[in-house]
């Protein structure tokens, strides 16, 4: 259901905008349904490879069609929208190939990684912080982007908005931090095989 609330959702954002109110209701039931498959997953023993795959490119997908998005309908902003999907992608594209190509054991997997990183995948409030604060300020700038500057609404949705826009922040230094450590732990692997093996290199 999550692929469908989400694709439908982005049919509404580009086609449909003066229902934009049920386009956010539909992305944020998407949202909120990945905080619930992953916590059923793990009380009935159901995760797999696959599942997490699936998951991944789910929340790839939805973040950077969001992004894609606000691009279109905020102008002014849209460099700063295409350095946010570069840096995602990039980020945890290296993020992955380092764990998996390396055949790194889940637990040992961001060993050696930037402190940063380490501290992200480590304790779990800082990690749902910057994850939800990312996703809540795109959310949210969505939404302004249509509410009445006069409105009641329009300030509530401004209040909650400082308040997770450091989460925001914070995830896009996690990330440069993701992406520059994988790719020195991938480099750092290639320079040991060939301290190994010159001739493979």
């Amino acid at each position: 259901f999550r692929v469908i609330f989400t694709l439908t959702s982005f049919v509404i954002m580009t086609n449909l905008e003066e229902h934009w109110a049920t386009a956010v209701l539909l992305y944020f039931a998407s949202f909120a349904g990945d905080l619930f498959d992953g916590w059923a997953a793990r009380k009935l023993n159901q995760s797999s490879t696959f599942g997490g795959l699936l998951d991944m490119v789910t929340d790839r997908c939805s973040t950077l069609g969001l992004l894609y998005i606000l691009g279109c309908i905020q102008e002014t902003y849209r460099l700063v929208y295409l350095l946010l999907v570069v840096l995602d992608i990039s980020s945890h594209w290296c993020q992955m190939y380092s764990s998996v190509g390396q055949h790194h054991k889940s637990k040992e997997s961001n060993s050696g990684r930037n402190i940063i990183v380490q501290w992200y995948y480590q304790y779990y409030f800082f990690f749902g912080y910057l994850c939800v604060g990312a996703e809540f300020t795109y959310i949210l700038a969505y939404i302004l982007h249509y509410l009445n500057s006069e409105s009641v609404w329009f300030t509530v949705a401004t209040l909650f908005f400082r308040v997770v826009l450091p989460g925001c922040l914070m995830k896009q230094i996690v990330n440069f931090a993701q992406l520059s450590s994988a790719c020195y732990l991938v480099a750092a692997h290639d320079a040991e095989q060939y301290a190994k093996d010159p001739k493979k290199s």
